[in-house]
């Protein structure tokens, strides 16, 4: 806690002072370019890995960075998309998955989450990931491998479900709205964009990239 409160009292003196101007055009309302949807994953910080300034992101986090549904589940994940979408009108949404995500692995291995129901029970909405790794990549048993593309077929699952709430399916009818789906390698700082083209997930090189559709074969990154 010491090291928090530490770095609040930096950030007043150096970061706020140094940025004050902008803070204080903060207080009059957000414009945020994009939703990012990704993991609680301490590891991952969207602002940092985008280079972005406070404002221009509207972050929603989550184990998994799961999208439940449309109807499934009465909670936040719906109530941001919709704010966010309608309210903000933002023109992207980007699903961002991760190496080594701790959720993926869980769902690899319910058997392991006997004592985490809630877990268990939130992991649900990826139900159709662990059906597309189990049916469509049974050849692939190294255990990197096999988190690294349940981890990439996750983020395309999660983008279908994006596409079940009514507001981002009224601005996809639009074409007000784009959808991204990427996976941040930390270890490395590769960010890997889904390109439905190629049917791969390729370095994001500032491309522009389109909604895909689950269930491709897909490259360990």
């Amino acid at each position: 806690m010491q090291k928090l409160v530490e770095g609040i009292h930096q950030f007043q003196k150096d970061v706020f002072s140094s940025k004050q101007r902008l803070f204080e055009g903060l207080a009059e309302g957000q414009q945020p370019l994009a939703l990012f949807i990704t993991c609680s994953d301490s590891r991952i910080n969207p602002n940092l890995l985008t280079q972005t300034e406070p404002g221009e992101l509207f972050i929603l986090r989550n184990a998994g960075n799961i999208v439940p549904p449309y109807g499934a589940v009465e909670g936040g994940e719906a109530a941001t998309i919709e704010y966010a979408v309608s309210v903000l009108g933002v023109k992207d949404i980007i699903v961002c998955g991760h190496s080594h995500c701790g959720a993926m692995g869980g769902l690899l291995d319910l058997s392991g989450l006997e004592k985490l129901p809630a877990v268990r029970s939130w992991l649900s909405h990826s139900e159709s990931t662990l059906r597309i790794v189990e049916e469509n990549y049974a050849h692939i048993t190294e255990p990197t491998a096999r988190l690294t593309v349940t981890v990439e077929e996750n983020v395309l699952v999660q983008l279908e479900h994006l596409r079940t709430h009514p507001t981002v399916a009224a601005a996809l009818g639009r074409k007000d709205i784009d959808l991204h789906g990427w996976v941040y390698k930390f270890e490395t700082g590769q960010v890997f964009g889904y390109h439905p083209e190629e049917g791969q997930f390729l370095p994001v090189e500032g491309t522009s990239f389109q909604a895909p559709t689950a269930g491709h074969e897909l490259p360990p990154i």
